[in-house]
């Protein structure tokens, strides 16, 4: 189907966002001899091999362990140190959430949690490892940073933007090969909103692998007449306000697109902000409160209804509301 379409972003190549984040973290630790890497028995799934093999003096396998992991990584930022810890998703949040409240969030260290396999596209391995909820966790936080970007081109960029950023940072990422269609030299400014395609009709605010579902879905209403925004939203926490109440002053109604839980996510961030400050229209998609199972990847999506079909028949009630 997307190869008949008019698309506005096209790809040559498929990568998975968590080779993004291998590749950053790299090139992190040639830069800033400060990084230091620490994995809890997961070095090849969080593609953090390159980093281990150049730098083994900087780089702590703490096994299957990962609440020691973060409070090692808190105690690793007193002495000037930058952690980036790694595991998937579930186990970085779900797993740790007093040692990542107490130790990183509270205390304010500059501790970067990078969690891998997130929401249904990890696939085969099921609701127990799906975790759909993490950044509704993170987002909670004081002081916590959240980032989700939506290729490996912007996951290696944002995984070089935390060596600057100051303060603790979630950053979420995936399994599955993806789509690469941002540039590789782009500028990654944590905190701001990127305006994909322009458009009249309806905005489209999605995050992480749904920026590519919603790239298809502006297509796919264009084919129809329906002009479509299309807005990343690469950085949950702090949220782009001034981007979303900009375009929804244009369009009058939006769809939020996410690999997540509707409660906590994304669509509940930008539904608190229209509901302060500007009242409209606002579609969610997203999962609706339940866990999720074994599959492929695009089998979860579809059954679960985060793909580009279902964006454009949410963009479709949103205008209908206006």
């Amino acid at each position: 189907m997307e190869k008949t379409l008019d698309l506005k972003y096209t790809f040559t190549e498929k990568k998975d966002t968590r080779s993004g984040f291998g590749d950053g973290l790299l090139e992190a630790g040639r830069r800033n001899p400060n990084v230091v890497g620490l994995c809890a028995d997961l070095t090849g799934s969080l593609k953090m091999n390159a980093f281990e093999k150049e730098f083994p003096e900087r780089f702590f396998q703490v096994g299957i362990a990962e609440a020691n992991m973060i409070g090692l990584a808190a105690g690793m930022t007193i002495g000037g140190k930058i952690p980036f810890t790694g595991t998937f998703a579930n186990f970085s949040t779900g797993r740790v959430y007093d040692q990542i409240r107490q130790s990183v969030a509270y205390s304010e260290k500059n501790v970067k949690i990078c969690a891998s396999h997130a929401g249904l596209t990890l696939g085969e391995d099921g609701a127990t490892h799906q975790i759909l909820e993490d950044v509704g966790m993170m987002k909670m936080l004081p002081n916590m940073t959240v980032i989700v970007p939506c290729d490996y081109n912007q996951t290696k960029a944002a995984t070089l933007a935390l060596v600057n950023h100051v303060g603790p940072a979630y950053l979420r990422f995936g399994r599955p090969s993806w789509p690469i269609f941002t540039p590789a030299d782009q500028k990654f400014e944590i905190g701001k909103a990127i305006k994909m395609i322009e458009g009249t009709d309806v905005t489209i605010f999605a995050t992480g692998h749904l920026v590519w579902e919603a790239i298809v879905a502006e297509a796919m209403l264009r084919e129809e007449g329906i002009s479509a925004e299309v807005i990343n939203i690469h950085t949950i926490k702090p949220l782009d306000e001034e981007a979303i109440l900009t375009s929804i002053s244009k369009t009058g109604c939006a769809v939020s697109a996410e690999e997540h839980q509707i409660n906590g996510g994304l669509g509940d961030s930008i539904a608190q902000v229209l509901a302060r400050k500007q009242p409209s229209p606002l579609e969610l998609i997203g999962v609706n409160d339940s866990f999720g199972e074994s599959g492929t990847p695009t089998q979860l999506l579809e059954k679960y209804g985060l793909n580009a079909e279902n964006i454009v028949k949410a963009a479709k009630r949103a205008i209908a509301r206006k």
